[in-house]
């Protein structure tokens, strides 16, 4: 038993009827080399003999009462596999799209309580001999950085080679307990206000001289201008995916000195501008988008979430792609600098002195009232890059031949773009819902267009660059 902490329990209070907090993963399977081919009974059975490799899927949060204090996980004693695993059929032709109708499906359904918050889907009828498992994990489970780790954990070939645990199954405390247990972790927080306080207000002074000094300013909160993406969310969602090279995006970061996730960023603002001028208007103010970082460099963590987020202006308002591409490297390293000042840790150290009550509240009335259609959001989207497994996987015989993923959208907050790199490729997400992406294909289709044009423009300035040398 395990009193959840406060980051994670975050991503619990802010669930509503429209605002799911799990998280997706998407792996395409390869079966054609499998012996007898494809049963979905022998998948089932993998993956119940590896759920020791999975420690998060076997805890169940059970909720303290009247919301008094955090949830708390505990080793569920009714485990049942069949709860958790399905199976669909695509509908035909079995293509990228059919699969993509079933992952909307899948993200449009928030998961159950009571049990562990996880499930999986296999989905079969796809075209050339392929296997799709849909994971749907809450974000109170694991952040992108433990993700990667429990899909290596669980595509481990060899005991050696991964992290098992034995399985004791927990009684579920009683009322009293849970009070009791919510009672201690308060008065903890309640010693350690004090100081909290003290290091935020000396952080946030310290980041804003820090910001101000700066010669490139990061946008601040609320900074942003209002487009299609920031409305109030339905249950439903859109998806689509999108492979790109990965070696387009690394040739461009050693052609010009900036990050990887530099170029997807400019790659990603060149398409919501191609996107916007389809749809809508392009603003004059740049989209600007929170984008996850890790701050935990561990590769072996196995849950929960140790993450900060950066504002990061992404230049939708630049039509060349080299302008574009530098102005965000310029914003990235202004606000990193200026987040380390404030303290990486400072978001989970604040999330678990905000009173639960209070959070749910503030996330429900939200919802409710649909502000989200007349107010200016916080920021316009969610663009995150997870560096995933570079070595090829396999279960078997299966080889994996891609994997996709996204978190959540938010109210007001209506497009997640996320990519995971995986061997020499970029698979990329877009989720959004029926009022803020109707047709996710179209972002989908001018990602591809957008890195097109940045990789044309840094090999037309190498060149140039190479002749007047």
């Amino acid at each position: 038993m395990e009193v959840m902490v406060g980051l994670d329990a975050k991503f619990l209070y802010s669930e509503t009827a429209s605002t799911h907090m799990h998280t997706l993963k998407v792996a395409v399977f390869d079966m054609s080399n499998v012996p007898g081919g494809y049963s979905y009974d022998e998948i089932t059975d993998l993956l119940g003999h590896r759920l020791n490799r999975l420690p998060p899927f076997r805890r169940r949060a059970v909720p303290v009462p009247w919301g008094l204090g955090h949830p708390v996980w505990v080793e569920d004693p009714d485990f049942d596999l069949k709860r958790h695993i399905t199976r669909h059929r695509a509908a035909e032709p079995g293509d990228d799209h059919a699969l993509a109708v079933v992952v909307a499906d899948v993200a449009g359904r928030p998961l159950p309580r009571d049990r562990p918050l996880w499930e999986i889907v296999v989905v079969e009828g796809l075209t050339d001999r392929r296997l799709a498992v849909v994971a749907k994990v809450h974000h109170a489970v694991a952040d992108g950085a433990a993700t990667v780790a429990l899909l290596l954990n669980a595509l481990s070939a060899h005991e050696a080679g991964s992290q098992v645990d034995e399985w004791h199954p927990e009684i579920i405390p009683t009322r009293f307990q849970l009070l009791a247990l919510a009672a201690h972790g308060h008065r903890a927080r309640l010693r350690q206000l004090p100081r909290l306080v003290t290091r935020s207000v000396r952080g946030l002074r310290e980041s804003e001289a820090q910001r101000r000094a700066s010669p490139i300013k990061p946008p601040l909160p609320f900074d942003t201008p209002k487009t299609v993406f920031n409305v109030s969310l339905t249950p439903e969602r859109t998806y689509a995916m999108a492979t790109l090279s990965l070696d387009d995006l690394k040739a461009v970061r050693q052609a010009h000195g900036v990050t990887l996730n530099d170029v997807y960023m400019a790659m990603c603002g060149g398409a919501l501008r191609s996107y916007l001028a389809e749809v809508s208007t392009v603003p004059d103010r740049p989209l600007v988008a929170s984008v996850p970082v890790s701050t935990d460099p561990s590769v072996t963590r196995l849950g929960g979430n140790h993450v900060d987020n950066l504002y990061i202006s992404i230049g939708t308002d630049i039509a060349d792609p080299l302008e574009r591409l530098h102005h965000i490297h310029d914003v990235s390293s202004a606000a990193k600098d200026a987040r380390s000042v404030l303290g990486n840790d400072l978001l989970e150290k604040r999330a678990d002195i905000v009173p639960p009550q209070l959070y749910a509240l503030i996330v429900r009335t939200w919802g409710k009232t649909s502000l989200a259609n007349r107010i200016r959001p916080p920021v316009n989207l969610v663009l995150s890059n997870v560096a995933g497994p570079r070595q090829r996987l396999h279960i078997g015989q299966a080889r994996l031949e891609a994997i996709y993923s996204v978190g959540p959208i938010l109210e007001g907050i209506g497009l997640n773009i996320t990519a995971w790199s995986y061997a020499d490729a970029l698979h990329v997400s877009v989720l959004g819902c029926p009022t803020s992406v109707p047709d996710p294909w179209l972002i989908a289709q001018a990602l591809h267009s957008s890195l097109s044009d940045i990789k044309r423009a840094s090999d037309s300035a190498t060149r140039s660059a190479t002749v007047d040398g």
